[in-house]
């Protein structure tokens, strides 16, 4: 069964994702759940998985983890944006009864791109929760009529920022056990505005129905007839966007790899499969589940990410600085759309890269558009990526 209830109008905030807390009958636990006011990531950590992350290693970029694994479900199930691994967890977790229900996204009926919140209690029908929602979407507003409907045992399938509030909540909500399965994430837009994206990379954006950032440096279309096209992320027409394409709460995202979660399900390390990161004997538990349906193994890493980040760096400097950047010749676009899949970072390597990017953003952004929230809004985490690359912490941006 899928249930998708109707709520209350959002609150009006300023930094925001709509994560449904400020849907929900005390809105104003919005101010103790926000991702986006005063941040503690030690502190939940600690909460959620029993230690606060290494300042050294991986876990300085990624967060606390017991494990990773390049990963692929088989077989590979159909309309899925990867293998289908997000799905099949929580599907498992319903069919084992270590749930009652799972929160989580599904189309919009009138629009296949809009995400939709609904609670799933039969495991046949997380299959309409396969593939990408690009928009936002108040998950967590779920969380009470999933309790009021008598769910005690929950899974919740989310993003960084919804799920750093249900964190922050969670010891107040009323649920024996939720299980957390989280997918990386940054750079989200509106439907409307993705819509809009579709548009500038096909004539017929009507007919795509899939499109992935793939870790080989391209984005992949998929269309209704079968056909398949690949984008050099060089020649992505990221210059056409308006100012505003990504709102100020993606661009300064302060945590990429969804750190809350117990297990992270992503791409970037995965080269071409998917990549888990397993954070915590809950995590452990749900993975252990699928048994020989997943094939797992280690991560690889290759290349050097320092000049890619410092070319990014620079670039995001003066974007954030409202000057204007020359567009690469579409010559040179060529050249190094086929050069980057072959000598730039891959694997473990390239989402290192990709998180010391967002932390750069973060800084960068968040001190020109709202330089009073930069003592309480980056955590620690973030300056320890930054400071490297040159951005270290200025007068009044210290606790």
């Amino acid at each position: 069964m899928i249930t998708t209830p109707t709520f209350a109008d959002p609150a009006p905030r300023g930094l925001c994702t709509d994560c449904g807390v400020s849907r929900m009958a005390d809105p104003s636990a919005c101010g103790k759940a926000c991702q986006f006011i005063k941040p503690d990531y030690p502190a939940l950590e600690a909460q959620v998985h029993g230690r606060a992350a290494a300042d050294a290693g991986d876990e300085r970029f990624f967060g606390v983890s017991q494990v990773m694994y390049r990963a692929a479900l088989h077989p590979a199930r159909t309309g899925a944006q990867w293998t289908g691994l997000t799905t099949r967890l929580a599907e498992r977790l319903l069919e084992t009864g270590a749930v009652d229900a799972v929160l989580t996204m599904v189309p919009d009926p009138a629009d296949r791109w809009r995400p939709r919140p609904a609670i799933i209690t039969d495991p046949a029908d997380m299959a309409e929760a396969r593939g990408m929602r690009m928009g936002y979407a108040p998950l967590l507003a779920l969380l009470e009529p999933a309790r009021d409907a008598g769910h005690t045992r929950i899974a919740v399938i989310g993003i960084p920022c919804q799920i750093y509030a249900l964190r922050a909540l969670e010891a107040e909500l009323g649920f024996d056990r939720i299980y957390v399965i989280g997918t990386p994430c940054s750079d989200n837009t509106t439907t409307e505005n993705f819509h809009d994206f579709l548009g500038l990379l096909t004539d017929a954006p009507e007919t795509v129905t899939y499109l992935e950032f793939r870790a080989d440096y391209h984005v992949e279309l998929r269309f209704a007839d079968g056909t398949q096209r690949l984008i050099p992320f060089l020649k992505l027409p990221i210059s056409d966007l308006p100012d505003d394409f990504f709102p100020l709460t993606c661009r300064t995202c302060v945590d990429y790899t969804n750190r809350l979660a117990d297990i992270t399900v992503g791409y970037m390390a995965g080269e071409g499969e998917q990549w888990l990161i397993v954070r915590n004997a809950r995590g452990a538990e749900m993975l252990a589940a699928l048994d020989c349906e997943v094939t797992l193994e280690p991560p690889g890493s290759r290349g050097k990410r320092a000049g890619s980040v410092k070319g990014f760096v620079e670039n995001t400097r003066l974007a954030a600085g409202g000057l204007p950047l020359r567009r690469m010749p579409d010559w040179l676009r060529g050249i190094m759309g086929w050069l980057m899949p072959r000598i730039g970072p891959r694997g473990l390597e390239f989402a290192r890269a990709r998180v010391e990017m967002k932390a750069a953003e973060t800084v960068l952004h968040l001190r020109r558009a709202e330089p009073a929230k930069m003592k309480n809004m980056v955590p620690e985490h973030v300056w320890n990526l930054a400071t490297p690359y040159g951005l270290e912490r200025e007068d009044g941006e210290r606790h």
